[in-house]
């Protein structure tokens, strides 16, 4: 739900209001281009940009000797037309003199490959030759520019572990052992928690220890958990190695650029966010997705739980097509808008985009932006001061904060362990059953908090808990309090299974949840990649399922056909003051948009709209003042009952038709009181 300490706070940038601009590199044009692109940023609203992103060898052409000119000149530029600066570090990607003196600093991949630099990111996060340049161009820039009148933000880096997570060079085992070190402190507690008494696996010390590189057969999966996980911190240490140099020299905030999206699982987030002065966002479409728009909403809502409830920045998105997809659709017309204000809605104070200029060189040389190749003649250019207006118009939703009845909990250390080796099913797939799980409730009409494991509960009405793999002893017993104290969970298949250690949990299944839920199973029944039962309630499940009793709960729903016909597939438990509800196999769309229905109903959570099918994406609020984005996705003009100002159109009304593929934003005096039943009816 909002926080109430967040009322107001917005980001910590010196202009009210939602941000709207890009990333601008103007060392790929000429100063005669630079003059037209300060002109047209102010035409199209832009009064924030993100520059010297990837900077390294403009700014540093030999080691040691730093050249400020062409950025200062940028810098100033961009003062004298008002457009503030998101200013980069520049040491996203090393020069080639770097790695060509330093071959060392590349990185390997699991096979043992050195990859080549050409690309981006080509350096291994470990290596402390890289960091020491690094940081040396860290501090030069911050002495320059700490007191420039354009900076408002500093930008490290830029997107971390895009392509370089995973490093498995020497250099990296060296790190890895000492990371071992610091967790477990002995080698024997390495030993147990890794169970290496399976397969002779037993180290006598912590130089025996390898990162799981490509091995005979399937691997240890605990040690792979973990490499993961130091992976993560290898990078967020690389952060704050940087922030440390930043905020010595200067009064700016500063962040990174997450990537909390479907086809980058690389960093624990979780860990990350109480690092960075402002939680920003980098989402793009991904046509490759089942349910993109969903994705879309689901990543927003997962964005701003990084940031607690407050307000929070996409740091890039892109106008049109992506570069990178093997098939780069395009945005068709409204869809730009109803990306942007889904970001929104969902508590974006800031939308920024990938790119200012579309590039004429290079790798992302197709990657849309806000300034086409076609130039200002051109459907994206008006697009584009369409949207700058549209987000003016927004300014005061600003600093707002997002209502949520209901919670759903993610992990991505659940993600890594759920989706490695030697499962009872290859077809579990984490994020299938989150994405689906909170497209059901985002068809019901509900927005969604998403929270880690072990998040303080007791303000939701309900609490999903999608495929939880892996869970502590310490999130298991904040759930169950949670019920007691009477809230209402609904926990899917394979949850609670393993510890933090991927060790399973003895006494049957589901491991950690089996008191909670009231249920036990003994084996599970995975089923054949096309194979569907049938329940008895008439919906439709496929993937797993598991030979379960009840014990303690009531069974809402049993398999009909499949390997285990007449057994338990659904059931509800009440639990102390609350209600726990199992579900024991992979529902269909329908299925479980009924089953979220029955759910929501007996948690007394309610749509903000009636009747509004995928439209609402969500409410933010501020005192009395409820801001309700409606987006419309379908073909129909859609009729919002929804009576307020729309700042959208500026129109005062008791209900607003919002166009087939439009969108409105209407404030409306709620005093923030909860509508009774009744009024709800």
């Amino acid at each position: 739900m909002d926080d109430p300490a967040a009322q107001g706070r917005g980001l910590p940038l010196p202009h009210r209001g939602i941000a709207f601009g890009g990333d601008y590199n103007p060392e790929q044009w000429t100063r005669e281009t630079w003059a037209e692109d300060v002109r047209l940023m102010n035409e199209a609203g832009v009064d924030l940009v993100a520059i010297n992103i990837f900077g390294w060898a403009e700014i540093e052409r030999t080691p040691g000797n730093y050249d400020f000119g062409r950025l200062d000149e940028v810098m100033d530029l961009l003062a004298a037309h008002d457009i503030s600066v998101n200013l980069g570090t520049g040491t996203s990607s090393p020069p080639p003199w770097l790695t060509t003196a330093h071959p060392e600093v590349l990185p390997v991949t699991r096979d043992g490959v050195t990859v080549s630099p050409g690309g981006r990111q080509a350096w291994c996060p470990s290596s402390p030759v890289v960091r020491e340049h690094a940081l040396n161009l860290v501090r030069a820039v911050a002495e320059r520019y700490a007191e420039h009148p354009a900076l408002v933000l500093w930008h490290v880096s830029n997107e971390l572990g895009c392509h370089n997570a995973l490093c498995f060079c020497d250099e990296s085992a060296r790190a890895f052992r000492r990371w071992l070190a610091d967790r477990y402190g002995s080698v024997d507690a390495l030993n147990d928690a890794w169970g290496t008494a399976f397969w002779s696996q037993r180290y006598g010390s912590f130089d025996e220890v390898l990162p799981p590189r490509v091995t005979a057969s399937s691997g240890n999966p605990t040690q792979e958990l973990d490499y993961r996980r130091f992976s993560s911190d290898e990078l967020l240490a690389w952060y704050d190695a940087e922030a440390e140099v930043l905020r010595e020299l200067s009064v700016a905030p500063v962040t990174t650029n997450f990537m909390a999206t479907a086809h980058i699982r690389t960093q624990d987030y979780w860990s990350w966010a109480g690092h960075v002065d402002v939680v920003a966002n980098d989402h793009y479409v991904d046509h490759r997705l089942a349910d993109p728009a969903g994705e879309v909403a689901f990543a927003a809502d997962l964005t701003r739980g990084l940031a607690r409830g407050n307000p929070w920045m996409l740091m890039e998105t892109s106008t049109g097509a992506v570069n990178w997809q093997p098939r780069n659709i395009a945005k068709v017309p409204g869809e730009l808008e109803r990306t942007v204000l889904t970001h929104v809605s969902r508590g974006a104070d800031a939308v920024c985009f990938f790119q200012w200029r579309a590039s004429r060189a290079g790798s992302e040389r197709f990657h849309s932006a806000l300034l086409p190749h076609a130039g200002t003649d051109s459907q994206q250019w008006r697009t584009t001061t369409r949207l700058g207006a549209l987000l003016d118009a927004l300014d005061e939703v600003a600093g707002s904060t997002v209502v949520a009845e209901a919670a759903l909990v993610f992990d991505w250390q659940a993600w890594w362990a759920c989706d490695g080796e030697g499962h009872p099913t290859a077809d579990v797939r984490y994020l299938d059953e989150v994405h689906a799980l909170h497209g059901a409730l985002r068809r019901a009409g509900v927005t969604v908090d998403v929270v880690p494991p072990g998040a303080v509960l007791d303000d939701y009405r309900l609490v999903v808990v999608p495929t939880l793999y892996t869970v502590d002893d310490e999130a298991a017993r904040s759930l169950e309090g949670y019920v007691d104290r009477g809230g209402h969970v609904l926990v899917t298949y394979s949850s609670g299974l393993v510890d933090e250690n991927d060790h399973v949990r003895l006494g049957g299944y589901p491991g950690a949840f089996r008191e909670l839920l009231g249920v036990r199973s003994d084996e599970v029944f995975p089923l054949e990649a096309e194979q569907v039962v049938t329940l008895d309630d008439g919906s439709h499940g496929s993937v797993w399922t598991e030979r379960l009793e009840a014990r303690g709960a009531r069974v809402m729903a049993s398999y009909v056909d499949g390997p285990l016909p007449g057994t338990p597939a659904l059931t509800r438990h009440e639990f102390g003051q609350g209600v726990s509800w199992y579900l024991a196999t992979r529902l269909d769309e329908a299925g479980r948009d009924a089953l979220i229905a029955r759910i929501l109903a007996d948690a007394d959570v309610r749509p903000v709209l009636r009747d509004a099918p995928a439209s609402v994406d969500a409410v933010r609020r501020r005192g009395s003042a409820d801001y309700v984005f409606v987006m419309n996705h379908g073909d129909e003009p859609y009729v919002a009952d929804v009576p307020g100002r729309e700042l959208t159109t500026d129109t005062l009304d008791d209900s607003h038709v919002v166009p087939a593929g439009g969108v409105a934003v209407v404030r409306q005096e709620t005093h923030g009181r909860r509508p009774t039943q009744e009024e709800d009816a």
